[in-house]
């Protein structure tokens, strides 16, 4: 019980926990319903992106207006925390690489594959929790996290050895090819984000409402994917491609992705940015049943050994996690002085 509760230091905290693992396993699986038989899209996932960072926006923005009580107009906080609005840039350019490499990643491995290959991200989230919140992980904790990371290795091999039985090129061709740049380079940019995004929701933005950095967030998201359209030249048929939209997968895709934004906020600023990659991790079990049962995608016995890894090193956290009440105290600097004033609104 002790250690739950430094997992999930109240009931709210578990709520996020589970909604996060439930919603991002819908997502990979109508990701992956949405494919056509060329393992392709018939959409522009690009656009998709774009209308599901506007569709965030809108809800973080009325979410804001409905609970404001005495904080200043929307337009007004904007306006007075113009830094933070900048700062927030950051993560959503990579937050907008990211979701867009989501869907190239998933065209090319099944969705077990693919969250299992995504727990790259652990280390170098744990590296960049150690430099930006000055908390040294323990070594119990370094330990489940390599063990976390072989079992992710062991899939890489698992994955490209299946695939080279049945295709033309190698086993090494099918480890190291174009998709696993771009499924580490999508790694990067998650475990940046979401430590980056942990760190402003906790110093720069703390006195700041969730829901405002919420329109901060997805604000400057909207703007960097309308810059994606722009270099793709997809602006001039973006009318167009809306018709490719009417299905109700798509549509699904994109609330799923808008509900998965605003609980993975909630996620950060009561939780941390370490769970999170737990949280994902115990995805793998879940993903790997209902896509046996939904897509006919069998289980190997390298899988199997991938997950019992996982499992093996979110038990190992588990028992030793990062204390979350120290981690939801607001940063401060040498001189003890808070990090938020520059960026305080009026309450």
């Amino acid at each position: 019980m002790k250690a739950l509760q430094n997992l999930f230091p109240n009931k709210e905290g578990f709520i996020v926990f589970a909604l996060y693992i439930i919603l991002f396993v819908f997502q990979g699986v109508l990701v992956t319903a949405s494919k056509n038989a060329n393992g392709g899209y018939s959409y522009n996932t690009t656009l998709v992106v774009f209308l599901t960072e506007l569709l965030k926006l809108v809800a973080s923005a009325t979410l804001y207006s409905y609970r404001r009580n005495e904080k200043p107009h929307i337009f007004r906080a904007v306006a007075l925390n113009y830094k933070l609005l900048l700062l927030y840039f950051i993560p959503s350019l990579l937050y907008c690489f990211y979701n867009n490499l989501a869907f190239v990643n998933l065209s090319h491995y099944d969705p077990t594959s693919y969250y299992i290959l995504l727990q790259f991200r652990v280390v170098l989230t744990a590296i960049l929790f150690q430099c930006l919140f000055q908390k040294k992980l323990t070594l119990m904790q370094w330990v489940s996290l390599g063990i976390l990371t072989l079992g992710c290795i062991l899939k890489n091999f698992d994955a490209a050895s299946v695939q080279s039985k049945t295709g033309e090129t190698d086993l090494w061709s099918q480890v190291f090819n174009i998709y696993f740049l771009s499924i580490n380079f999508q790694n990067f940019c998650s475990c940046l984000a979401g430590t980056y995004n942990e760190y402003l929701l906790k110093t720069q933005g703390a006195s700041v409402d969730i829901f405002l950095q919420n329109v901060f967030m997805y604000l400057d998201s909207v703007i960097c994917n309308f810059f994606i359209l722009m270099l793709k030249g997809e602006l001039d048929t973006v009318f167009d491609d809306f018709s490719s939209l009417a299905n109700i997968i798509v549509i699904l895709i994109i609330v799923n992705s808008a509900v998965v934004g605003i609980v993975t906020s909630f996620f950060l600023k009561n939780l941390n940015s370490i769970l999170k990659t737990y949280a994902s991790a115990l995805e793998l079990v879940i993903t790997a049943v209902v896509c046996y049962l939904l897509f006919n995608i069998l289980i190997t016995w390298g899988t199997v050994t991938s997950i019992c890894l996982v499992s093996v090193a979110v038990g190992m956290y588990m028992k030793n996690p990062v204390n979350n009440a120290i981690m939801n105290e607001p940063m401060k600097d040498k001189d003890q002085k808070p990090l938020l004033e520059e960026v305080r609104t009026e309450q």
